[in-house]
């Protein structure tokens, strides 16, 4: 079943038209996603794909229902777009678009929360849950039906750990890339809390990195709550230097907050196995799990 979206989700393309957009549309498609409408201002009365395309999100739904959206539109207009599919009801919206200006970012998780929506990325590669849906543009043949959890702030580091434990058939449930940006919509303890509720989820791979204090309080919650369910985690950025942007937006360490060390810490000290390479990660599960 995995968590918050599977094969009964029906999904909009925002930026359908766009080549990213058409692109991973085609893909998503033939993964057996339930792509059923796209949207983009003045491409009305146009296909992309066999799929249908509309003018705005409020025509689109008025003749396909569906309850998601995945967000190809570049930067400057991506928060139109998300508070548009917001606006309009769509309970699940998962942003790919990196760049967003933070007080863009600011204003959709502000509206997100208001209605009650939930908000994957900004600069993410989605979300999977293998065997049922993909809203995102994660290489699908890397995943396997299965009981393991994953949420990272990584989209590369996913699809390496996600093919490390495929190959030792140990399967996913659902798989979510939070988004590297300084602002996004989940965080790793509220997904922590939907994978304990998930029956098909045994066990949970977190994938932190550097800069700002979520690791270190998904640590305090799981050691607070005893988190019932086995995480594994890997910190990247061990040997980033201070001051110094890695990769991702967020991932900046600022004086002695947000290094990977204090991010290690606070997981061991709550009981959190961590690895010390991607490639250790199916291991240390594996053998959790035979426990």
């Amino acid at each position: 079943m995995g968590i918050i979206v599977g094969k009964e989700t029906r999904a909009i393309v925002q930026g359908i038209t766009g080549t990213q957009g058409s692109f991973h549309t085609k893909l998503m498609l033939e993964y057996g996603t339930k792509i059923v409408a796209g949207v983009t201002p003045g491409r009305g009365g146009t296909t992309v794909h066999g799929v249908p395309v509309f003018d705005t999100v409020e025509e689109a739904l008025a003749k396909h229902p569906a309850d998601a959206s995945i967000i190809f539109v570049p930067a400057p207009f991506a928060a139109d777009a998300a508070l548009e599919a917001l606006e309009n009801g769509i309970k699940v919206v998962v942003i790919i678009t990196e760049h967003i200006p933070i007080k863009d970012s600011v204003a959709i998780m502000a509206y997100a929360r208001q209605v009650g929506a939930t908000v994957i990325g900004p600069n993410t590669p989605g979300i999977i849950t293998p065997g049922e849906c993909k809203l995102g543009i994660m290489p699908a043949h890397i995943f396997k039906s299965g009981t393991v959890g994953m949420v990272s702030r990584s989209g590369t580091l996913t699809y390496e750990i996600a093919a490390g434990l495929t190959r030792k058939q140990l399967g996913q449930s659902t798989c979510i890339g939070l988004g590297g940006d300084p602002i996004v919509g989940l965080s790793f303890i509220e997904v922590l809390k939907l994978f304990e509720k998930d029956p098909q989820t045994e066990a949970v791979v977190l994938i932190g990195e550097i800069g700002g204090n979520i690791e270190e309080l998904t640590a305090e919650y799981i050691a607070r709550e005893r988190y019932p369910k086995p995480v594994v985690a890997f910190i990247a950025g061990r040997a980033a230097p201070s001051g110094k942007r890695m990769g991702h937006a967020g991932a900046i360490i600022m004086g002695k907050a947000g290094t990977a060390e204090s991010k290690i810490d606070a997981f061991r000290k709550a009981g959190v196995e961590v690895a010390e390479k991607p490639g250790d990660v199916a291991t240390i599960l594996e053998n959790l799990l035979k426990r």
